[in-house]
């Protein structure tokens, strides 16, 4: 998946000259946590989040006194280190992106101006939509050698089983890197016979640990 099938292209911005207070107003007109700054040319230069204004946001006891504040131009606080993705980037490299920097959004650009913008929340509802996690069925996992062909084998007991497989998670098992975990979302309520064909097959099923079912 790339970046262009989940981005928001309808973004909210503001300009370097824009005022705190205009910031402030946006963000509460459109609900939205994270502000790219773009110049004439709608290249991005800056970026400016809820938190950045809640730390130049005068308290409540003293807003009179500094109503000044809200007045100044958005650059006195805006980022001007700001990463940013492409359309064709693939989701996974931008989910990448965000775990290594902790950020909370990334504007995207194409020929160096803003096209769309992508939240932590977006990264969220994609992985619940690559995971089938909202639809139906079971989560299965099952212990294997870190070996290829592995996948295929816990495939075809399922497959025998006429069960259908709504996708497919791999990651290495962190007390043991000769084996790898499968996280195998199964479309069936009911998982014990698909449970039972694999451990017959030999395999080590890890999840779901089921009464009376000795894994």
């Amino acid at each position: 998946m790339i970046v262009e099938e989940i981005m928001k292209t309808s973004v909210s911005t503001l300009s370097p000259t824009d005022s705190i207070a205009d910031a402030i107003h946006l963000m509460k007109d459109k609900k939205i946590r994270h502000l790219p700054i773009i110049d004439k040319d709608e290249q991005v230069v800056g970026l400016v989040t809820d938190r950045d204004i809640k730390d130049v946001t005068p308290s409540i006891f003293y807003a009179d006194e500094h109503k000044d504040v809200l007045l100044k131009p958005i650059k006195d606080i805006m980022k001007t280190d700001v990463i940013t993705g492409h359309p064709l980037d693939f989701v996974e490299e931008i989910a990448a992106i965000f775990y290594e920097h902790n950020i909370g959004c990334l504007p995207i650009v194409n020929d160096q101006k803003l096209v769309g913008i992508i939240t932590e929340t977006d990264l969220l509802h994609t992985l619940v939509e690559l995971t089938g996690a909202h639809q139906p069925g079971s989560q299965i996992e099952v212990k294997v050698p870190n070996k290829a062909g592995m996948l295929c084998e816990i495939a075809t007991v399922i497959r025998n089983r006429k069960a259908n497989i709504q996708s497919v998670l791999v990651y290495p098992d962190k007390k043991d890197p000769s084996y790898k975990i499968l996280v195998l979302r199964v479309q069936t309520m009911n998982p014990i016979g698909v449970i039972e064909d694999l451990k017959e097959a030999g395999h080590h099923v890890l999840w779901p640990n089921l009464p009376g079912i000795t894994l």
